[in-house]
């Protein structure tokens, strides 16, 4: 199992960025994926999650209205639209999949919201 994220990169107060997740080693359709976001100095935090089907998505609080997330199976890839950004969004973000029992995760890709 292989995830690799991109998109990450330093943006403004109330910018946009979309991050991806291409996904390998296992069949995408049929498991949930989920975004994840680590902070300096705090705990690994759930920002989104789709189920495998994708017709069911969940959101922290903290990102509900602004962030979106959604998959192509003919890609592979798990996306996070992410919208209004905040520099309280600033993590380094992390694209996860349990398979097997097992929660696999990428390297990340950092986000950096300043002015």
């Amino acid at each position: 199992v292989q995830l690799v994220e991109s998109g990450g990169g330093l943006v403004q107060p109330g910018g946009s960025l979309r991050l991806s997740c291409a996904a390998s080693g296992f069949t995408f359709s049929r498991y949930p994926m989920s975004w994840y976001r680590q902070a300096p100095g705090k705990e690994r935090e759930l920002v989104a999650g789709i189920s495998s089907g994708g017709g069911n998505r969940n959101y922290a609080d903290s990102v509900k209205g602004r962030f979106t997330i959604s998959g192509d199976n003919t890609k592979n890839t798990v996306y996070l639209e992410m919208n209004s950004l905040k520099p309280e969004d600033t993590a380094v973000y992390y694209c996860n999949v349990i398979y097997a029992l097992y929660q696999y995760w990428g390297q990340g890709t950092q986000v950096t919201v300043s002015s």
